[in-house]
């Protein structure tokens, strides 16, 4: 991410649709699957947003972001255990001590992803949950993942290998963000036919228009306490450490190929 993008996040998370929607998404899930009290450790903190909506719900809270800038929005916000960290590298956590860990949008951002799911999969207990949100569809990647450093989208089944693959199986998995999908759809093919280099700011609507896609999202996630969302911008889920493969936590990976038309 870049410092701009940074501090363009910090402006918003707090009543931009797609931050509100995404947070209100995945706090309910905290709240179903991985009740408070409890530590949470969020991997991709940005500008801490989401580690004080959790800690105000109860929870213990600690980040970690490869991004200084990222840390220290952190720090002045009054969060101690947030630190400069790889999450490629092995966690600064002791083993299986981890309720919940969270990865919002951040998975994609990493060359090798299943490397980062076992690491956080170390950290977690063995009745711990990890959250996951990753955009969706690969035929979307275009310039806005290129500016925002994307290497890859996704659909369900590839977050799945990626998460068995780490040791993982899944206990919810749905597409989120449903109703822009139209949206995106033509603003895609307009780009194709009328190309133009994008920044990675996210696109201004009135205030009437963020009140109105907040409400899309509510209605969408009463849906989704009892149907999967088959289709959306985005791919959510919850996932557990699998007990009949946790030789895979300790397992070297295996020796990873170029997706073809996936990576950077």
């Amino acid at each position: 991410m870049e410092v701009a993008h940074l501090h363009e996040l910090s402006e918003l998370e707090q009543t931009y649709w797609w931050h509100v929607a995404k947070r209100d998404l995945v706090t309910k899930w905290l709240q179903q699957y991985a009740p408070a009290p409890g530590l949470i450790i969020e991997g991709g903190i940005g500008s801490a947003g989401n580690l004080l909506a959790f800690q105000e719900l109860g929870y213990e809270v600690a980040g970690l972001d490869i991004m200084p800038e990222a840390v220290e929005y952190g720090r002045q916000r009054g969060l101690s255990q947030v630190q400069v960290h790889d999450l490629g590298q092995p966690w600064p956590f002791a083993e299986e001590s981890a309720d919940a860990i969270v990865l919002l949008d951040v998975i994609e951002h990493v060359p090798h992803p299943v490397q980062v799911l076992q690491n956080a999969a170390r950290a977690l207990k063995p009745d711990g949950k990890i959250f996951l949100t990753v955009p969706a569809y690969q035929w979307l990647y275009g310039d806005w993942d290129e500016a925002l450093g994307h290497y890859r989208r996704y659909t369900t089944r590839r977050l799945q290998q990626q998460t068995v693959a780490a040791g993982l199986k899944t206990i919810k998995l749905t597409h989120w963000n449903s109703f822009t999908l139209p949206a995106a759809l033509g603003m895609r093919t307009w780009q194709k036919m009328c190309p133009l280099k994008r920044s990675a700011e996210f696109p201004r609507v009135s205030a009437i228009t963020n009140q109105m896609l907040i409400g899309c999202a509510q209605i969408e996630r009463k849906i989704n306490q009892f149907l999967n969302v088959p289709c959306g911008l985005s791919v959510a889920g919850v996932f557990e450490k699998n007990t009949d493969s946790i030789s895979a936590l300790n397992a070297p990976l295996p020796q990873l190929h170029r997706e073809e038309g996936t990576e950077r």
